[in-house]
Parts: C-alpha cells; sequence; structure tokens
C-alpha cells in the first residue's frame, strides 16, 4: 500500500461521505505534495479539534515517505 492508497483508507474512516474523498499526488523533483479533498462538511473532521487529525495525518504520512525514501507534504483543500 502506497502513501496515497494510507492517507485514502484513513480519511474515508474519518468521514460522514466517504464516496466524496479525493486524493491526488502532485509529484516534485523532490517533494510530493499529496491533496485531499473531501465534502465541505467534512473538512472539520479532517482537520481535528486544534488540528489534531490533521497533524497525525501528516505523522503517518511522514513515516510512510521514509519508507519510500522520498517527502511528503499533504494539502487540506476545501
Amino acid at each position: 500500500m502506497n502513501a496515497t492508497q494510507l492517507l485514502e483508507n484513513l480519511a474515508k474512516a474519518l468521514v460522514d461521505s466517504p464516496e466524496k474523498v479525493v486524493v491526488q499526488e502532485l509529484k516534485g523533483k523532490n517533494t510530493s505534495v499529496i491533496e485531499l479533498r473531501v465534502a465541505k462538511e467534512d473538512v472539520g473532521k479532517v482537520i481535528g479539534k486544534k488540528g489534531r487529525n490533521a497533524q497525525a495525518l501528516r505523522t503517518i504520512l511522514g513515516a510512510a515517505a521514509m519508507k519510500e525514501h522520498r517527502n511528503l507534504v499533504l494539502e487540506i483543500v476545501d
């Protein structure tokens, strides 16, 4: 399972509308940006109180990125 699939599975578990979760990877030379799009009413659930869910997702992606020997940046797009 790669990082984008991992993020998609985690995001679908957090939201009320899992069919609206879209994960897109924009590959760069050294760093890849992963965009996470969810339904407007689910943005707060993905971010969490004080950004704790978003920070947890970034931590998990960081661990997955180390395994794949690359850098990943998570952007939550509303």
